[in-house]
């Protein structure tokens, strides 16, 4: 059997946009055979929960071009290359909340869609929120949202928040007992 060692290990990018690619390369599997791989490259992402000092949750209600419809998620961004993670999560709870936080907890991460892309989501629980001033990007379009923890849940039963980032960082976050 031929030794991943012996072939020559090459990396393809087939496409590249922005800061996305997607690339095939050798790869040697657990049970020794070897393959060729596709794999989007994802610089990763943040997660933020804000929740208020009333304890409501604070989500957006935004407008996603590639499903064509408005869902309700957890504010979250794409890292920006050499971005530190919570710098990032500063910056994205800021652009689209317009909210800043006194207190970060990291609550961990997330691998979204591990079968065809490596992307990680960090995780984090952001209180002792108060105004400032951020800046959408481009394509967004966005309405901040609060609710109870309550609310969220009937939202969730009735399939009204859809989005597996934020129905499993509100697993999470539940389950630590923090909600």
């Amino acid at each position: 059997m031929l030794n991943i060692m012996e072939l020559p290990m090459s990396t393809k990018t087939l496409y590249q946009w922005k800061c996305f690619s997607i690339e095939q390369e050798h790869h040697q599997l657990p049970d020794g055979r070897n393959i060729e791989f596709t794999t989007v490259k994802h610089p990763g992402a943040v997660i933020i929960v804000p929740i208020n000092h009333s304890g409501d949750l604070v989500l957006v209600h935004q407008y996603r071009p590639a499903i064509k419809q408005w869902i309700l998620e957890f504010p979250a961004g794409t890292l920006e290359s050499k971005e530190d993670i919570l710098n990032c999560a500063k910056r994205e709870l800021a652009e689209e909340v317009n909210l800043k936080a006194e207190s970060w907890q990291s609550l961990g991460e997330l691998l979204p869609v591990p079968g065809f892309c490596d992307e990680v989501q960090y995780l984090f629980l952001a209180q002792g929120l108060s105004e400032t001033a951020g800046e959408l990007d481009d394509d967004e379009v966005i309405e901040v949202v609060t609710m109870s923890v309550n609310e969220f849940e009937q939202k969730v039963l009735k399939n009204e928040i859809q989005d597996g980032k934020t129905l499993a960082t509100y697993l999470k976050i539940k389950m630590m007992g923090i909600v």
